[in-house]
Order: C-alpha cells, then sequence, then structure tokens
C-alpha cells in the first residue's frame, strides 16, 4: 500500500517570510509552477489515485486542483477538513519572521517555530482572525477551533483523523493522495514513522514535492521517498 503526501507550493506569504498559520492566502507564481511539476512527475511516474484528502485553505486546495488537472483527474472525489490546516501561529499570523526575531530573539523564534509543545501567545476570542468569525468553519463547533496550536496540538487533531478516516481507505486499497501543510504533514510523518518529540524538531517537509510511504498488509511502515528534486 502506497500513501502520498505533498505539501503545497510555496505561497504569497511564505515568499514575504511571513507567519501564515490559518490565515487563507493563495500560492503564488512559483507555487503554481511548483504544483504542476508535481502532478507532472506523478503522472510520469505512473501514480494515480483513487480518493484525496486536503484542508480547508486555498494553498493546498489549489495544490491539490492543479496536480488533478496535470493527472487529469479532476473529477476524482476530494473531501476537505480542517483537522488537516496547517498548525495554527495564534497571534504570530501576519508578522514578520525576522522582525519576530528582533524583538523577542532567535531563541524564542525558533521555540514557537520548531517546538514539539510550546504554543505561540494565543488570538484573543474576539480578534477577528478567531477562526469562528471565518465562513469555512461556520458549520464547525467553535469550541474546537483553535486561537494557537503548538505542533502537539496539530498532530492530536491530525492523527485521529488519518487513522479514523484516511487509513480507512487505505485499508480499503485505495490509492490516496493528501495535499496539506509543513506542519500538519509534519505531525502525520511523526506518527507514520513514529519520530521522537526531540527527533521531529529537525524534519523538514519540503514545498511542492511528492512524498510517497509504502506499507505492509498490516499497515506497518516500509520505507519512504520523495519523487523529484
Amino acid at each position: 500500500m502506497k500513501l502520498v503526501l505533498i505539501r503545497h507550493g510555496e505561497s504569497i506569504w511564505n515568499k514575504e517570510n511571513l507567519f501564515t498559520g490559518w490565515t487563507d492566502v493563495d500560492l503564488d507564481a512559483e507555487g503554481v509552477s511548483e504544483a504542476t511539476k508535481a502532478g507532472d512527475t506523478l503522472r510520469e511516474q505512473g501514480f494515480d489515485f483513487d480518493i484525496c484528502y486536503t484542508s480547508y485553505l486555498k494553498r493546498a486546495i489549489n495544490t491539490l486542483n492543479i496536480i488533478l488537472t496535470r493527472l487529469d483527474r479532476e473529477w476524482l472525489p476530494v473531501y476537505k477538513s480542517w483537522k488537516l490546516n496547517e498548525r495554527h501561529y495564534g497571534a504570530l499570523q501576519g508578522l514578520n519572521k525576522s522582525a519576530i526575531a528582533e524583538q523577542y530573539g532567535e531563541e524564542q523564534l525558533e521555540l514557537w517555530r520548531r517546538s514539539f509543545d510550546t504554543r505561540p501567545p494565543a488570538l484573543e476570542e474576539s480578534d477577528e482572525r478567531n477562526p469562528k468569525f471565518a465562513t469555512p468553519y461556520r458549520n464547525e463547533d467553535p469550541s474546537l477551533l483553535p486561537l494557537t496550536e503548538s505542533l502537539k496540538d496539530t498532530f492530536d487533531r491530525v492523527v485521529p483523523y488519518f487513522n479514523e478516516v484516511i487509513k480507512r481507505d487505505m485499508e480499503n486499497r485505495k490509492h490516496v493522495l493528501v495535499a496539506a501543510h509543513g506542519n500538519s504533514l509534519r505531525a502525520l510523518v511523526k506518527h507514520l514513522e513514529n519520530i521522537s518529540d526531540q527527533d521531529i524538531v529537525e524534519v523538514e517537509i519540503p514545498v511542492g514535492v511528492p512524498l510517497v510511504y509504502e506499507f505492509d498488509d498490516s499497515m506497518n511502515f516500509i520505507k519512504k521517498y520523495y519523487l523529484g528534486q
């Protein structure tokens, strides 16, 4: 069994070095090019899919749409869930990472960015960036929507969704493609490979490059590899 993961291509805020989180920014021109190349690589390598999953955020959705277009598989079923959203960066969202480093120091910046269980400062409940005020989450339980998250918090929503939904499709022999985000995929990779809390800090998922996981019939991880450069 195989599972293909892809982190969305470069976004507008990636290029501007801003904390993005749940802010719904789109791909920039480079991100569109990366998604196109990923789709072409999957086609050239003979990959095909039965079902796809992505987040509520357009940079992941549009990455997936571009890939499906390149594969001539626009008709495939696509399921969206906020459980696959990027990690919520709280009050840091929209702020420049270099400016944060100057204000709080590089060590604090790295704790907020890379540690497993340190949360950035939370949004105020009344902040217009609170997800409960955004249209995509109007049918979600507002008590479940975060105002900030650590990678551990992200892990605690991504992994149950994988086990309860995506894994079931894989066990039914469906070929699955997941288009998501750096931290939601890091959380899933931590689970799939049983990576420690300490070692996950060093794991980085490159943008726009398909990552393939292979499993035995008991869903035990065998190996992984990237396609292309």
